[in-house]
């Protein structure tokens, strides 16, 4: 037997093939490769790639999601690389802005100190040379210039060349010889330097204010307002021979008394609580106060504030005692001094007229004010107040009222009355004049306004009003500037007069109360509407001491008005009634304020036919009234109404929070309807709440109240310490296995939507135990 070698295999290959298997098997053997001599470079490079393959790591494969991951944060980046970018940009923006602001500000300093510089220089310039600097200086020199005019003439007057003349004057010179200087020229030399004096008519509502003025022009300006009640500020001039005409039976043949004053400027201020703003910009502007109270009613409350008022301004006045003609058993003596008046009453009237002057004397000593009763003439006038009974239905005694006004201001206050061109000039109301667009009543205390005049109002705005005088406008002699009707027009007006001004602009968003400056050929606009503006530190501090309702957004009323202060005084109501604002206007209402407005007050002001259109449409609510107190109370009546709707729609949501004992042996009915007597602990309970009942550890609803009985009498409402009788009804306790019994504790089931309810309508509601809706809150686990 042939025993045949097993055959061996070379195991080189075998370890070789082992130690390169990670290679691809398509490349020939280890063996093959030996037996080929390779040049020492490439297995260099062989050796190289091998490493290196070894070295580098395998290549994974990314997901999807992890991709779009990636994506959306280097988005991401970039968003946030952007917006820094951005925000560097602003930055760099506003610093430049900042900068360029402060660089325009510099310039306006230098430019303000360069003008005041120059002007110190020219008041040098002016002392040097002797000439006036200040308002009293320059004041002071154009009187003197007006006297030596005045002197001047006096001294070129010429004797008369016809003997008849001549002996005429003779005779005129012997009478005068007698009297001493001659009264005449005396006259005609004051005359030229006094201004009408400003008094304005204070007092409290319906006391007779605008019926007094009524009847000293012989109008009827009160029959025409509203309700009878002044809502508005007026002015009427009173010429120098009217008032001559209503004092000339005061004045006997041999009187010496001369009227040298041009005439009278009245202010008419309202008399109600939220007019304050009115009389204050009134009593601001005027020379003496006419103070009327009701000879039957005494001091009122406006009264009152109006005597503190003057005194915080040490103004003088005069208290008019009206309605003396309302004395039992007066005679009327039409337009008589009240000296004549009282000789023709009875013993009876002058004993009522007696006690009630004792009275009102009484209560001004109260206010510490001493006064005594002009029946003659009062020769204590700067450490007594004058009181003048008269009647502003008969005219007694407004003859006396003229002429002490007249007669004691140009005496007392001549200085204060001396006429100067220097412009003093204040803005009384803002309006608008159908035809004129927005304008300006105006106050001209002193100076000359002329028409084409550059003059500066200041505003609510940033910046004032420069415009120039397109129209000088007053009223006709004895007739009021707030009073639709003609007007007269003027190149020129010369003080003191009330002025109604336009302009080709208007006067919109101006300032009443605040002065209006006129440009001069000479005068620094810059400067001049830099003053201007200065007023509007005063107003802001009137508005933070009367506070403020103003409200931002939708909510609240846009209050409309035909004047400034009506919609002041509007704005005072609506603050007192805390109704917030989040609108106002002056003017008629168009479609503009209807779209910007939910609720719209207009007092004294018309809507346009689009305007109202529009409103109903929208469903925009417009009030409007020529009272004030009756637009806020159909407003308020209006309001209400909408509340009870709504109240009346969520009353059943309502649930207000109880806590109720069952009492012992007083369950009378365990099934629908369920009828328990129970005693109130906390809260109040009222027909119609749901009521539950702790089982275990949850509560379970017992059903709602459908009646409560307290003394055999069905009430609405019982409250805590009441034991009454309920009846239950909707129940469902036998479905959960729940029992009654005496000492169980029913308490209220609230909601989220029922506390929202309470907190809507109930908010205070003195019968709302909110105490007891927070530890319910914790109960039912309502957020």
């Amino acid at each position: 037997m042939d025993c045949k070698k097993p055959i061996v295999e070379n195991p080189q290959p075998v370890v070789e093939e082992s130690i390169h298997s990670n290679k691809d098997p398509n490349k020939q053997p280890m063996a093959e490769v030996s037996e080929n001599v390779e040049p020492a470079n490439k297995k260099q490079q062989t050796k190289k790639k091998t490493e290196k393959k070894v070295t580098e790591p395998k290549k994974k494969v990314v997901p999807k999601q992890v991709r779009l991951m990636q994506e959306a944060l280097a988005k991401l980046k970039e968003e946030e690389e952007r917006q820094r970018k951005e925000e560097e940009e602003r930055l760099r923006r506003e610093e430049e802005e900042r900068l360029r602001q402060e660089q325009l500000e510099r310039e306006a300093e230098e430019a303000r100190i360069r003008r005041r510089e120059k002007k110190k220089e020219i008041i040098e310039q002016k002392r040097r040379e002797g000439l006036p600097v200040t308002r009293k200086q320059k004041q002071q020199a154009e009187k003197l210039k007006m006297f030596l005019e005045q002197i001047k003439r006096q001294n070129q007057v010429e004797e008369p060349p016809q003997p008849e003349v001549a002996h005429e004057s003779v005779e005129e010179n012997r009478i005068d010889d007698d009297k001493g200087e001659p009264e005449v020229v005396h006259e005609s030399e004051k005359e030229n330097f006094l201004r009408s004096p400003i008094c304005c008519i204070m007092g409290h509502v319906d006391a007779g204010k605008t019926k007094l003025l009524d009847c000293i022009r012989g109008t009827n300006v009160q029959k025409g307002e509203a309700g009878g009640i002044t809502q508005k500020i007026g002015a009427t001039y009173l010429p120098a021979e009217n008032i001559q005409e209503r004092i000339k039976e005061l004045q006997g043949a041999d009187d010496k008394k001369h009227m040298k004053v041009p005439g009278l400027l009245l202010i008419d201020t309202p008399g109600h609580e939220e007019f304050s703003n009115l009389r204050s910009r009134g009593s601001s502007l005027c020379d003496i106060v006419v103070l009327v109270v009701d000879m039957m009613d005494g001091l009122k409350p406006q009264t009152i504030e109006s005597l503190k008022l003057l005194e915080s301004r040490k103004t003088k006045f005069i208290v008019a005692l009206n309605k003396v003609d309302r004395l039992c058993g007066w005679k009327p003596c039409p337009n008589a001094p009240i000296v004549k008046a009282m000789k023709q009453q009875s013993q009876d009237v002058k004993y009522q007229f007696n006690k009630k002057v004792e009275e009102i004397v009484t209560q001004f000593m109260t206010q510490g004010i001493n006064t005594k009763v002009n029946l003659d003439e009062n020769k204590r006038m700067r450490e007594t107040h004058s009181i003048v009974p008269i009647s502003s239905k008969s005219g007694e005694g407004i003859p006396d009222l003229l002429s002490l006004m007249v007669y004691w201001t140009q005496k007392s206050m001549a200085e204060k009355l001396t006429y100067s061109n220097e412009v003093q000039c204040t803005v009384l109301e803002v309006n608008y004049v159908e035809g004129l667009g927005t304008t300006i009543d105006v106050i001209l205390v002193n100076g000359v306004l002329h028409r084409g005049d550059q003059i500066v109002v200041c505003t609510s705005h940033r910046t004032p009003i420069v415009t120039r005088i397109q129209s000088l406008l007053t009223p006709e002699p004895m007739k009021e500037l707030c009073v639709k009707g003609k007007y007269q027009h003027h190149s020129e007006v010369r003080a003191a007069q009330a002025i109604k001004i336009t302009s080709p602009h208007g006067f919109k968003h101006a300032i009443a109360g605040t002065a209006l400056y006129v440009v001069g050929p000479d005068d620094d606009l810059e400067e001049i509407k830099e003053a201007a503006m200065q007023d509007m530190k005063s107003v802001l501090e009137n508005n933070n001491k009367r506070g403020s309702n103003s409200s931002s957004g939708d909510k609240g009323v846009c209050a409309q008005a035909s004047t400034q202060g009506s919609l002041e005084a509007m704005l005072e109501f609506l603050k007192v009634q805390d109704i917030p604002v989040s609108g106002t206007g002056i003017g008629p209402i168009h479609e503009k304020d209807v779209r910007n407005a939910s609720v719209i007050l207009a007092f004294d002001v018309k809507v346009t036919k689009e305007a109202q259109k529009l409103a109903d449409e929208l469903g925009v609510k417009i009030f409007v009234g020529d009272i004030i107190h009756e637009v806020i109370k159909a407003y308020m009546k209006n309001l209400k109404e909408e509340k009870e709707k709504e109240l009346a729609a969520v009353e059943k949501e309502a649930v207000f929070p109880c806590v109720l004992e069952i009492l012992p042996d007083h369950i009378f009915h365990k099934k629908d309807p369920i009828i328990v007597g129970v005693k109130v602990l906390r809260g109040t309970v009222k027909v119609g709440t749901p009521l539950c009942i702790r089982h275990q550890r949850d509560f379970v609803v017992v059903g709602r109240v459908e009646s409560i009985m307290n003394s055999n009498r069905c009430v609405d409402i019982a409250n805590m310490g009441e034991e009454v009788c309920i009846k239950i009804v909707e129940t469902n306790l036998n479905q959960q296995q729940v029992k009654l019994k005496g000492k169980d504790e029913l308490v209220s089931h609230i909601s989220r939507r029922s506390i929202d309810v309470l907190n809507s309508y109930y908010q205070n509601d003195p019968s709302v135990d909110w105490k007891l809706v927070q530890k319910f809150k914790t109960i039912f686990k309502i957020l």
